[in-house]
Formats: structure tokens, sequence, C-alpha cells
């Protein structure tokens, strides 16, 4: 398989879920360090992609004020991260769809990159990255043509992440070689604690 060019991918924040562990807020408007945690997001995979869209189902004016299509999910109410994608997938305009937690502010500079390249090299049909100790699946490069698979999987009751990709041959990336740049901003504590480490202050 020859590699996956950036035209080729649309880059997918994920911002639609309920934040319930932090007080019910939406994590992507949540502010952190001088900007809201959706702008970390944007740089961060905007340089890696072809084109950007956000996943939101509340707030859709202020994510839209960011002049990139939000799209929300096709059923009310927040029933996880797939239902997300399965909007994404529908919606992107390219074969592929690069995912990023809005609550991840540091993802690795050639995410994307390196996902191609293990799909392309193991003739995968998906690929999640790695930190080396543990899965993240949310961090993925995903074909867009998947989008018919996943809804019969939504369909049928299933919300697990892992649980559908593993009905494909998923490639893993190694990012061993930079382990927090998977820091996930899961509460408050998670958020003061990260801001204090690693946001520089003028």
């Amino acid at each position: 398989m020859t590699a996956i060019s950036l035209d080729d991918i649309t880059g997918v924040i994920l911002a639609g879920g309920a934040g319930r562990r932090m007080d019910g807020r939406d994590k992507g408007l949540l502010p952190f360090g001088d900007r809201a945690l959706v702008e970390w997001a944007i740089d961060a995979l905007a340089p890696q992609v072809g084109s950007l869209l956000i996943s939101a189902n509340r707030n859709i004016d202020s994510y839209s004020r960011y002049g990139l299509p939000v799209v929300r999910d096709s059923e009310p109410g927040f029933n996880g991260p797939l239902a997300g994608v399965l909007s994404a997938m529908r919606s992107a305009r390219t074969p592929w769809i690069l995912t990023l937690p809005c609550d991840a502010p540091f993802p690795p500079p050639d995410l994307g990159r390196r996902l191609g390249a293990e799909i392309a090299k193991r003739t995968a049909d998906l690929a999640i990255a790695t930190d080396g100790t543990r899965r993240h699946s949310l961090h993925a490069l995903l074909p867009a043509a998947l989008a018919s698979d996943l809804a019969d999987f939504l369909a049928a009751g299933d919300r697990k992440v892992e649980l559908w990709q593993r009905r494909h041959q998923i490639a893993q990336a190694d990012f061993s070689d930079c382990p927090e740049a998977f820091l996930n901003l899961n509460t408050p504590d998670d958020a003061r604690r990260a801001e204090a480490r690693f946001v520089k202050r003028p």
C-alpha cells in the first residue's frame, strides 16, 4: 500500500462528550493556559491534515467561531465517541479521518504520518497509537469507508471503541518515545496539574 497523503486526511476533534468527570462542563471550551482546549487540538492537528472538523453536540455557536465545520452526532444525547466518529466519517470529504480527543492537548506532531506509515507497512484497515504501555484508541487513523460498518455496530447497541476496532485489522504505531504526548485531562485536577507542569507563563 502506498503512503497516505496529508490531503487525503480530515482531522476530527472529538468534543461531543458530556464531560461527566469535568462536572458536566464542555471540555473543548474549558480554558487551559491562555486558550480553550479545542484551540490546542486545532493547532496540533492543522499541520497534519488536509482539512479539519469539530465533532460537538452543544455550544455549536462557540465552536463555529473557529471557522471549521461542526458536526453533531446523528442521534440525540451523548452516545460515546464512536457516535462522533461516525458523523465525522459521513461528513468528511477525504478517504481518511485522523481523530483526536479534545482533552489531549499535546499530541505528537507526526501522529498522522506515523499512523499512516503503519497502515501502509502492515496493509491494515486502521491504525491506533500506543505509548509503549497502553493503547490510545481515539488517537486513530480510520478509513471513512468503514462508516456503514460502524453504523451497524452502533445500531446493535454497542459503544466500546476497542470492541469495534477489533472487528478490523489494526496496526499499532509505537510512540513510546513521547508518552507525555498522550496526556489526557479527564478531571479538573488533571487539568490543573498539567497546566502547572507544562504550560509556560509569560
